[in-house]
């Protein structure tokens, strides 16, 4: 008998599969949201850069709007925090997601100057933070922790098809319904997730307590909590740390490809091969290899990733360049056992706020990584620069990867909620 209850109990226990994660009505609908709210991002971003280039015939002003849509994730992550912790994370979610959808479709306007729409995606990417926070604290409420992982990696793989399948999308809106038809195709798509992620997800509470004090001097003693869990720091910084070395051969992309004297129509592919490598490896990830394997491999898997990088040193044609690329991002499945880790570690009533900032700095590092990247291909070419990009990339793995990490045992995740 007892042997009997002992194997239906583990039968109730979710399998950590993409199946599993799917077979949650309200994740699929936080999927279906996540996936509509990203393709209507790309497709703004795309339309804003060609719009401001052909106002300003500037390729300074027109990089601009990446960085803008970044910067106010610095803001969202510290100094606004406390917001996770004051709005139910549903509430904020579709809120800002439509907030997001106006804001696009007041870019349709005709004649906007170049001003009012850098202040438009300032906006926009502010919600965008918030937004982020919510729906990583609604992945914590909605999927069993079993399945957090696979559901992490299917939002991961869902930011990477639309990088891959958004920017034409985008490119044919804009051909065939000009810029203003193309924002408010992405207002449209804004508005379908804001929708989808109100009526197709549970109301639920906001899992840590906001101080009753101005939302700046709560957000920054939130702050302080999260960088105080010292195993959570560690994490973060790895986690932020391997994206901002990893954008190397994205930023380089168009000077490599035309230092090999290549077609500038290769840069496409070339942009599409880290992606593609990155949704392969977490499908491979998921699929065979368990929880714990995947937690152990974190450290080896990201400094397994740059690894390609460091052929770059010897300038290798394109033909051998783009299979480095997806070599280089089918070892980015680390971030699957990552996830786990950094879930266990952030103690319940902190993990919205941990989200923020874990957001805040992820982005504004993979920013930075840009501006660095292309300082060091200026200064030693693009091939040299990559190739020291690994190097970096494989430091400071040595200096921040988990050792012997194991999943922890109930009595240590109690200590740490507490």
């Amino acid at each position: 008998m007892r042997l009997c209850a002992a194997a239906s109990t583990v039968e109730l226990v979710p399998k950590a599969t993409y199946g599993a994660a799917l077979a949650l009505p309200e994740f699929r609908a936080l999927f279906a949201a996540a996936g509509a709210s990203i393709t209507g991002q790309v497709v703004s971003s795309v339309t804003l850069t060609v719009l401001v280039f052909e106002r300003t015939r500037s390729p300074l002003l027109s990089s601009v709007t990446f960085t803008l849509g970044f910067l106010p994730f610095l803001f969202t992550g510290t100094l606004l925090s406390g917001i996770v912790d004051r709005v139910p994370p549903r509430r904020l979610l579709a809120a800002c997601t439509l907030g997001s959808a106006g804001l696009t479709a007041t870019m349709a306007v005709p004649g906007m100057s170049v001003p009012a729409l850098y202040a438009l995606i300032l906006c926009t990417g502010t919600l965008g933070g918030f937004a982020n926070a919510a729906q990583a604290a609604l992945i914590r409420s909605i999927v069993p922790e079993a399945v957090y992982v696979p559901a992490r990696s299917l939002l991961r793989i869902a930011v990477q098809a639309a990088q891959v399948g958004g920017n034409p999308v985008g490119g044919l809106l804009l051909v065939t319904l000009s810029p203003s038809g193309s924002f408010l195709a992405s207002a449209a798509m804004l508005t379908a997730a804001a929708a989808v992620a109100r009526f197709g997800i549970g109301a639920y509470p906001v899992a840590g307590q906001a101080d009753r004090t101005a939302l700046l001097r709560d957000s920054l003693h939130g702050l302080r909590n999260v960088f105080a869990q010292s195993r959570l720091r560690r994490l973060m910084l790895l986690g932020w740390l391997v994206p901002t070395f990893s954008v190397a051969p994205e930023a380089l992309a168009a000077p490599y490809i035309a230092g090999r004297g290549a077609s500038a129509a290769l840069v496409g592919w070339w942009l599409a091969m880290l992606p593609i490598g990155i949704i392969t490896g977490d499908l491979l990830g998921v699929t065979f290899l368990s929880a714990r394997r995947q937690r152990m491999l974190v450290g080896a898997a990201a400094a397994a990733s740059f690894v390609p990088y460091l052929a770059f040193a010897a300038s290798p044609p394109i033909v051998v360049a783009l299979p480095l690329l997806v070599v280089s991002g089918m070892c980015s499945l680390y971030s699957l056992g990552l996830d786990g880790l950094i879930r266990q570690a952030a103690p319940e009533h902190l993990f919205a706020r941990a989200m923020a900032v874990n957001n805040a700095g992820l982005l504004t590092l993979q920013a930075l990584g840009f501006a660095i990247a292309g300082a060091l291909g200026g200064l030693a070419g693009p091939g040299a620069a990559i190739a020291m990009a690994g190097v970096l990339g494989i430091v400071a793995v040595a200096c921040l990867a988990p050792r012997g990490e194991r999943p922890l045992s109930a009595r240590r995740r109690e200590i740490l909620r507490s």
